[in-house]
């Protein structure tokens, strides 16, 4: 694996937080870590805006992005409605992470709990190229569950 560097920034609010990190050699997630500087409740069905207290420059060709941690939306409810969230390579801001509180209990977040987790990601940019017609296939224009719903694995997927 190659390390990329990136640049990172620390705002006052999160200056005495741990920058994100790997939890094991195999992850490919960081942490991210909440830089709030009191307790913020979250009822069910409600969302919450929660800082980081960083903010990056990210080499070019890349993204970083914010997907949930698993934990907290087995054990919470909580979840990221925007998963992944993606932050861009031009982006200098706070990285900030939009939880949703999917649970049926009021969820708190304390300053420094993991509250989810960035991967690094290289940006393949599209260009269009607009024709008459389109190659066929033998899925053609199925989708929505065209391909069935068994369970079998012969099926294709959708």
């Amino acid at each position: 694996m190659t390390d990329i560097p990136i640049a990172v920034r620390r705002l006052p609010h999160g200056a005495d937080l741990a920058l994100p990190a790997y939890a094991t050699a195999g992850a490919a997630g960081m942490d991210l870590l909440a830089a709030v500087t009191a307790p913020v409740e979250i009822a069910p069905g409600a969302r919450a805006l929660i800082p980081t207290g960083l903010a990056i420059a990210l080499p070019a060709g890349f993204e970083l992005q914010i997907r949930p941690r698993s934990g907290l939306a087995l054990k919470n409810g909580i979840v990221l409605p925007n998963s992944p969230g993606t932050i861009d390579e031009d982006y200098r801001g706070e990285v900030q992470v939009i939880v949703l509180n999917a649970g049926t209990e009021t969820f708190t977040v304390t300053r420094g709990m993991r509250v989810a987790q960035a991967v690094l990601a290289p940006v393949v940019r599209a260009c269009w190229q607009e024709v008459e017609t389109l190659p066929e296939t033998a899925r053609g224009t199925g989708g929505f569950g065209s391909t069935g719903t068994g369970t079998q694995a012969s099926q294709p997927g959708g």
